[in-house]
């Protein structure tokens, strides 16, 4: 072949939009809401819920992991819920503390003195009379104890301390749910990832089939050059998108692995394979009732909205008496076998006089703090509507996508076969079975996005109902 053949052949294929630009690339996967921790899309490191404390060590056989198993790994193991687990702590201890100001407060001690005393020292010169005293001692046994009778400020302090330790427990559960979320996403993802794998491989088989088969016709001599190397072209470009994919699956299970706490360099393989199965008959005024009364989150922000209030009654209450109770019983003497009893008993009753605007001032820092938490837990509510409403527009959509998906892929299939007939039968070159073969993977593509896109809005409904655990099984098995 001489050269100026070898340079129009080239000059030919560089022309060609399908062999300059190889297949369309595929649509690409969505993404979770960006408001989600640790949605198994990407590691950041200021998120807590995309990081994890790892236990155990690695091992060589491959671990075996269902999404059950990696939700309770991560329950186990993830980061923020061992945050907001240490902040739950926190907040226990603080209640504690404010019961102690309600208890009687009981203190012992025992003491054995010994002095001597230079009353010389002290200017005192007597004839007759010692400069020197002891040296004598003395021995003392108390308890002492203390009780408020009527303190309805610490009364007070202490309802609001338990209510924030309930808000601080619905917290923590809440972030059940989020690392529930933050598991499930990212294992679908694994899912769609090994799918689009699986897809392109089948693709490559079938770009080297039609290469060899162009191949051996153009040695042959019933075919042109041409369609030789637009095969090798198209086989070239679906290695490269395998490769690409291959990678990307890896990157994602990286990515499970550090939500859910596995040890460094754990191999592992996701053993479920989640179907497509439709969700019908979810009305938003059903899910949003659902969610006001589950969601853990919402329950918490009202239950901060009350401990607010009760410290505002607390911070008035500074106004009232406050009655209590004190008193000390001894056993004291030369020595404990020669020592008598004694006691005494105080009660006490305190108010305010005169604060100079402290008792106002912590009315207002209140005050604040109340307006806070309430427009908080109004923008709370409007959040749950929001997804609500956007996760079932997001299934139903993706409900759609699916259907069009898979006819979609069965005429590219059809399309496919009778361009691979046309082309064996010489009717034609291979230029329709390339077109074809992309129209194959588009499809196919399209439909794995789909399916991913629908199984993740199920899973955004789970957290947008809350209880997510529960509700991703109902939702999953398509009830």
């Amino acid at each position: 072949m001489t050269f100026g053949r070898v340079a129009f052949i080239i000059l030919l294929c560089s022309a060609w939009p399908i062999e300059a630009q190889g297949p369309a690339q595929p649509p690409p996967l969505p993404t979770a809401p960006a408001n989600i921790p640790s949605a198994g899309i990407s590691i950041t490191s200021g998120d807590p819920f995309q990081g994890s404390v790892a236990s155990g060590q690695a091992t060589s056989t491959p671990l075996a992991l269902s999404l059950q198993d990696a939700i309770d790994r991560g329950l186990k193991a993830n980061l923020g819920l061992l945050t907001r687990e240490t902040a739950n702590r926190s907040a226990q201890a603080e209640r504690i503390r404010a019961l102690s100001a309600l208890l009687p407060n009981v203190v012992g001690s025992a003491s054995e003195t010994a002095t001597q005393i230079d009353l010389a020292e002290f200017g005192f010169r007597f004839a007759g009379f010692p400069t020197v005293i002891g040296p004598v001692g003395f021995s003392d046994v108390r308890a002492s104890a203390s009780q408020p009778i009527f303190d309805w400020t610490a009364w007070k302090n202490r309802q609001s301390a338990a209510q924030d330790m309930k808000a601080s427990q619905l917290t923590y559960q809440d972030g059940r749910d989020l690392v529930v979320q933050a598991v499930a996403s990212a294992y679908l993802l694994i899912i769609a990832d090994a799918a689009r794998v699986d897809a392109t491989r089948i693709l490559v088989a079938t770009a080297q089939t039609l290469y060899e088969r162009a191949r051996d016709q153009h040695r042959a001599g019933v075919s042109p050059a041409i369609d030789e190397l637009r095969a090798q072209v198209e086989l070239k470009t679906q290695q490269q998108a395998l490769l690409s994919q291959e990678n990307q699956l890896a990157r994602d299970k990286l990515a499970l692995g550090r939500v859910i706490g596995l040890p460094s360099g754990q191999v592992f393989e996701v053993s479920e394979k989640v179907p497509f199965r439709p969700l019908d008959g979810l009305t938003p005024e059903e899910i949003l009732r659902r969610a006001y009364e589950s969601r853990a989150d919402y329950q918490s922000a009202m239950m901060q909205v009350h401990a607010a209030e009760t410290a505002k009654l607390a911070a008035q209450a500074q106004r009232y008496p406050t009655l209590a109770l004190a008193g000390d019983y001894a056993d004291s003497g030369v020595n404990l076998a020669n020592s008598h009893g004694n006691f005494t008993v105080t009660g006490s009753l305190k108010f305010n006089i005169f604060d100079g605007g402290r008792i106002r001032a912590d009315e207002m820092q209140v005050d604040a703090v109340i307006k806070q938490r309430k427009d908080e837990l109004a923008d709370l509510q409007g959040q749950i509507d929001f997804q609500v409403r956007s996760s079932l527009l997001d299934l139903k959509t993706a409900a759609d996508q699916v259907a069009v998906a898979q006819d979609n892929l069965n005429l590219a299939n059809q399309t496919l076969i009778q361009a691979r007939d046309r082309f064996a039968a010489g009717v034609t070159d291979n230029i329709e079975v390339v077109q074809a073969q992309d129209s194959v993977a588009n499809a196919n593509q399209s439909l794995i996005s789909s399916i991913y896109a629908h199984n993740l809005a199920k899973v955004s409904l789970a957290r947008a109902v809350g209880g997510t655990e529960n509700s991703l099984k109902q939702f999953m098995g398509g009830k």
